[in-house]
């Protein structure tokens, strides 16, 4: 067989497992829409969609990062983005003497990665550093890319499949992770309410109404009389257990800092008028969607993050919300020109391709402004330089 004939049908053989994969995907959440009733609540079925165990899109095995995969994150793209949260961790490392670091859902393994190499470097290892990771496939992706990078250090990682129970002192962090939590869909009308879900016509998913509970009322009247007066239609979505959540992943953290980087918006920017149809988006090979019953199981379901939400939940779990900022002035603060400097080692090719990398990370029209940076502290009071150059908690 030749070089041409070999990919044709490694080609074929991946679409048709994608198929296949898919295909079952579909009968799980069919089975559940029917064991419903035949009305499924959109934060169930998207539940479903990303971590149903070995079919959801976070626990099947299919590339999701980089290149090869559906969309490109922060560290996929450069290494500079890890290096500079290495030193605002090692900047509370220092302060609280020693520390441990956990990471809420590690991708590729990139991030951890990239900052256990500058933090190597800087002399402020953690002593211990967690992966909270529910996707086994990630697991064994995150750990060939450490040992392969990082063999010196991988007796520090350890994976975790639930929330860390012991406390510890330290920082937590997730990038991309808030923006992946399932979502509660409305459709806000002058007359009432009604909550968006998943019903089956023919052999097609499709979007139904049902009138919202009391809870979903109470809290679309709350967020028209931030964002509003809405139009007669207007749909978006809303994350009722970012809290619960939020508080569950940080409660270990006895002493120390959070990190939460995603793309986001305060809740009265969120919810203008002009955003009618919220912000769920699908990603695909690259490609984007609105479509979130297309390719089941093979693409990522995610929307924008309500800050001002992290922002209620940071009190309700006992920290102080200490810095907001876009991603563009958090890198900035934390000084990223050096940081290519010191990666370029005078190559000024390198330092060019470096250069690239950070415009993508913070120019307005690319990473810089849609993708935001919070931090949390408990029991430490500490400027911290990447929230340094602007201060947008009071638009919370």
């Amino acid at each position: 067989m030749k070089p041409h004939d070999d990919a044709e049908h490694s080609a074929a053989a991946e679409h048709s497992a994608a198929a296949d994969h898919s295909s079952r995907m579909r009968d799980l959440l069919a089975a559940e829409i029917n064991a419903a009733g035949g009305w499924l609540s959109f934060e169930r079925f998207m539940d479903l969609a990303l971590y149903a165990p070995g079919l959801g899109y976070y626990s099947g095995g299919a590339r999701k990062l980089g290149q090869g995969g559906d969309f490109t994150t922060a560290p996929e793209l450069s290494r500079l983005f890890g290096a500079c949260v290495a030193l605002q961790c090692a900047e509370v490392l220092r302060n609280l003497g020693a520390g441990s670091v956990l990471e809420i859902g590690a991708g590729s393994g990139r991030l951890a990665a990239d900052l256990l190499a500058r933090l190597e470097a800087l002399g402020q290892l953690p002593e211990n550093y967690w992966i909270l990771e529910v996707s086994a496939d990630l697991r064994q992706r995150q750990r060939e890319h450490l040992e392969k990078r990082l063999p010196q250090l991988l007796d520090r990682v350890r994976w975790l499949d639930r929330p860390l129970e012991e406390a510890f002192e330290g920082v937590i962090l997730a990038n991309e992770v808030l923006d992946a939590l399932p979502v509660a869909r409305f459709r806000w009308h002058q007359s009432g309410v009604e909550e968006l879900g998943v019903e089956i016509h023919g052999t097609d998913f499709r979007w139904a109404a049902r009138p919202a509970s009391d809870a979903m009322l109470r809290n679309c009247r709350e967020l028209s009389e931030v964002a509003g007066p809405w139009n007669d239609g207007y749909v978006s979505e809303y994350c009722p257990r970012l809290g619960a959540w939020t508080r569950a992943v940080t409660q270990s953290l006895r002493r120390g800092a959070v990190f939460w980087f995603d793309y986001g918006l305060p809740r009265a920017q969120y919810y203008l008028p002009e955003r009618h149809d919220g912000t769920l988006v699908c990603h695909f090979r690259h490609r984007l969607s609105d479509d979130p019953f297309a390719n089941l199981g093979l693409q990522d379901i995610s929307a924008w993050v309500d800050f001002t939400r992290v922002a209620e939940a940071s009190r309700e779990a006992g920290f102080e919300l200490a810095g907001f900022t876009t991603q563009a002035h958090f890198l900035a603060g934390l000084q990223i020109d050096q940081e290519m400097q010191l990666a370029s080692g005078g190559d000024e090719n390198h330092f060019a391709r470096l250069a690239n990398q950070a415009r993508q990370l913070m120019m307005p029209g690319e990473m810089g402004e849609r993708f935001k940076a919070m931090a949390w502290l408990r029991g430490l009071e500490l400027p911290l330089s990447g929230f340094a150059l602007l201060d947008l908690r009071h638009s919370l």
